[in-house]
């Protein structure tokens, strides 16, 4: 089963599919961890914000992710303000990152298209609250593999949750293809085996449902030197096992090469071309750089 999830914003359409090429949504606009990012967001200045969007876009995210948590802010009108400022800059389709049923029903009311929502789980009150509002406006699920008991340790228990999720999404009349499984990437730091368990919940899942996956890839590597060699094995090895639209940052070029190169490993990639443009992208950038140090 090869399932198409498709995203829009106005006219702009991405699809998500196992035979096509790796979707990057772009995990920068997020004050979660970043303190300039908060900071400017707390001040009300969303400059960081526009620059974010535009350079992920052109270091090939196809998505962008777009999150407003500023701890003491009104995350209804924040997350909705934000949405506006990336939507004057980039035309491609975005995702909703909130908990908040409330302001996410608020970015999802003024979006032209198809979002992406990140993300519902399998606790009742996730179930509850956030599925009736994908299917109410149209929108594209991620639903993450944990629920009231926590998060499943074994490759198995994880499938379990994601079938609850899909099945009371499909119960309410969301069909297969807008839902999208994360099977949670845990950090390697505090357990040597999540990297392995993600991975082979990644592969039963598609097995089992075939269902488009994404995850935050750069979790397993939290709390571990040199990160982006990390990331960017790891990056190839979700590919290959089935990830199809990784939250990640496209402006790390080890971790963008790597998602390049398992495409074109994969033959996703027709005649190298994306990895020849790249390739030129990159190799231009150096060649200026030198230039201005000259």
């Amino acid at each position: 089963m090869n399932l198409v999830t498709k995203l829009s914003n106005n006219d702009v359409v991405v699809e998500i599919k196992r035979t096509g090429p790796t979707v990057v949504i772009g995990e920068r606009i997020n004050p979660t961890g970043r303190k300039k990012v908060l900071a400017a967001l707390q001040a009300g200045d969303f400059d960081i914000v526009r620059k974010d969007a535009i350079k992920q876009v052109e270091a090939g995210a196809a998505v962008l992710d777009v999150n407003a948590g500023v701890p003491g802010a009104d995350e209804v009108a924040l997350l909705s303000e934000v949405m506006k400022v990336v939507m004057d800059v980039v035309d491609v389709p975005l995702c909703i990152d909130t908990a908040n049923p409330e302001a996410l029903e608020a970015a999802l009311k003024l979006y032209p298209g198809k979002a992406l929502i990140n993300s519902a789980n399998g606790e009742e009150k996730s179930l509850s609250s956030i599925l009736p509002l994908a299917k109410e406006y149209n929108a594209v699920v991620i639903g993450l593999c944990m629920d009231d008991d926590g998060i499943p340790p074994t490759p198995e228990g994880r499938l379990e949750v994601a079938k609850k999720i899909i099945q009371r999404a499909t119960d309410l009349g969301i069909p297969v293809e807008d839902i999208v499984i994360d099977p949670l990437a845990m950090t390697m730091g505090a357990d040597h085996l999540a990297g392995s368990v993600v991975l082979e919940t990644t592969k039963l899942l598609v097995k089992e449902l075939g269902v488009n996956i994404t995850m935050g890839s750069s979790n397993v590597s939290f709390g571990i030197p040199d990160r982006k060699y990390l990331n960017s094995a790891f990056m190839a090895m979700a590919i290959q096992a089935g990830m199809t639209c990784p939250i990640t940052n496209p402006l790390t070029t080890e971790v963008r090469t790597a998602v390049l190169a398992a495409d074109l490993s994969l033959g996703h990639d027709e005649y190298a071309m994306r990895w020849i443009q790249d390739f030129r992208k990159r190799k231009k950038a150096k060649e200026e750089k030198e230039a201005q140090k000259a």
